[in-house]
């Protein structure tokens, strides 16, 4: 089967080879991506041009709208997408959810906020600056939407969710998308676009769908164009590159390789409420999803004394975690997503060893030798001093190391040394460590999530993105934003100053939203 791109409003088919989509149990080919031949220059012109069109005549409220019957059809097809997310992505049905179901609550979350809006198509910031002597001269700030296309290349792990995140953003924003989605994984967005597209919930030009490689499209961009990507640092590289040889560029935002940490506080002792809890999520990192997530944890820092404790923990549950085909119900670790991505986090397993020790490791399934498994693996690296791996390579699969820490001031200095990261989780009932951590590691993480006896269970997780929340990081995360709620409009629009009497201005508010970006 030939993956079809939608394109100028129609479905198209590259006329090459192209790539090849496996099952990353059995190895079998199950589809193929091209674009040879595509006319993405035109695409791209036909998606800036109906695309924006479309959405810009809708106010925030109808925009809202079209993406919640965008997540009722999503809603629909659950079924039919877990099935697609075992066979191309071999994710289990615990897995497959948190990426579809994720999905849909991201869409449905912007449908809310666009619907809140009500009837503007324009922002503007609260509060105003008098510019002259008289009181005859002001400024405030609006917020327009470009007229341009969202181009957005999504990562492999998150067909679903990493998709219409962006999506949703973009479309509250008046802002149509161009969809490129991760080729080996890209069975699940290819038929969720077509089951939209289908139902007839969407515009012509709001959604275009590229399947298979890119190559071009950033020459097809302009001024009001921009670029939403998610993937490796050395990808990003290469589109900053391109980018920045442009002489009207487009805008670009990246979320790349990011080393993600949780602290255990130094105050958390073995029979306390918080150690079961950061056992619990320690544990979730390395299985949920096989350990491919973006944001999930790469480091767990300890204090020496709890350490041998700890680690007895979180070997004793791996221990009765079953890796194995997605198929059966009772597998809780399924493979990496294909052999390429096993051949890849086994050799940076490795490098890691070089480093630390093996504290706990997963036995593998037997008659799947052929499989793109991996087991889970807890490390411990204790010559703290001279490792350096540890924060620089990330692993993307099921596997996290722990740093004894001898005092706080250590683990917020270690900390620091993955020069950037998504998320920083927490656990600790002391406020003091929490304000260290705060201050000391906040300005290296784009989310810290703080859990105490007061949050205990109930928090929604160190891995997960929540659209309320902004979800990007600096350095070597790519230094980029995205989600934060209505913040993640910003991207798509433009903010400018606008100058004038008190009259004029007043009447461009009163055709505007007041808010607070």
């Amino acid at each position: 089967m030939k993956l079809e791109s939608y394109l100028e409003a129609r479905w198209q088919s590259g006329t090459g080879d192209g790539r090849a989509l496996v099952n990353p149990v059995t190895g079998t080919e199950i589809a193929h991506a091209d674009t040879t031949g595509l006319n993405l220059a035109a695409a791209i012109d036909f998606a800036r041009h109906a695309g924006v069109g479309a959405l810009q005549s809708l106010s925030f409220a109808e925009r809202g709208a079209l993406l919640r019957g965008v997540a009722d059809v999503l809603q629909t097809n659950r079924d039919a997408y877990l099935e697609i997310a075992r066979e191309n992505s071999g994710n289990t049905k615990a897995d497959a959810s948190v990426d579809i179901d994720g999905g849909i609550f991201t869409l449905k979350t912007y449908a809310r906020l666009g619907q809140s809006l009500g009837d503007g198509v324009a922002l503007v910031e609260a509060g105003e600056d008098q510019l002259a002597r008289e009181p005859v001269f002001f400024s405030r700030h609006f917020w327009t939407s470009r007229p341009g296309v969202a181009v957005q290349i999504n990562a492999f792990n998150f067909p679903s969710w990493g998709m219409w995140e962006k999506v949703a953003q973009a479309t509250i924003a008046g802002v149509p998308s161009f969809v490129k989605p991760a080729t080996s994984t890209a069975l699940l967005s290819q038929r969720m676009i077509r089951d939209v597209v289908d139902a007839g919930v969407v515009p012509s030009g709001v959604l275009s769908l590229l399947c298979g490689s890119a190559n071009g499209v950033v020459d097809c961009l302009g001024a009001m164009d921009s670029i939403a990507f998610t993937g490796s640092a050395a990808t990003g590289q290469v589109l900053r590159r391109q980018v920045a040889g442009k002489l009207a560029p487009p805008r670009l935002t990246i979320e790349a390789d990011s080393v993600n940490a949780t602290i255990v506080g130094p105050d958390v002792t073995l029979g306390a409420p918080l150690f079961d809890v950061a056992v619990r999520e320690t544990a979730n990192a390395l299985t949920l999803k096989a350990g491919q997530l973006c944001t999930n944890i790469r480091r767990i820092f300890v204090h020496q004394e709890l350490v041998p404790t700890f680690e007895d923990a979180v070997a004793d549950k791996l221990a009765k975690v079953s890796v194995g085909d997605p198929a059966d119900d009772s597998t809780r670790v399924g493979p990496l997503v294909n052999l390429a991505q096993k051949n890849e986090a086994i050799a940076n397993i490795g490098k890691l060893k070089t480093e630390a020790s093996v504290v706990a490791e997963s036995s593998l399934p037997t008659g799947l030798e052929s499989g793109a498994f991996v087991a889970p693996t807890l490390l411990r690296c204790a010559d703290l001093k001279n490792a350096q791996a540890v924060h620089d390579i990330e692993v993307f699969g099921p596997c996290a190391t722990i740093l004894p820490y001898e005092n706080l001031d250590e683990a917020i200095a270690l900390g620091t040394k993955a020069e950037g990261s998504l998320a920083l989780s927490l656990f600790s009932d002391d406020r003091a460590v929490q304000e260290g951590t705060f201050l000391g590691l906040g300005p290296w993480h784009g989310r810290l999530m703080f859990v105490d006896a007061e949050v205990g269970k109930a928090h929604t997780g160190h891995a997960i993105v929540m659209p309320q929340c902004v979800h990007g990081g600096p350095g070597r995360a790519g230094g980029g934003e995205e989600l934060g709620g209505l913040r993640g409009l910003r991207f798509h629009m433009q903010r400018s100053a606008i100058q004038g009497g008190p009259t004029a201005l007043s009447h461009l508010v009163s055709a505007t939203v007041e808010t607070n970006l």
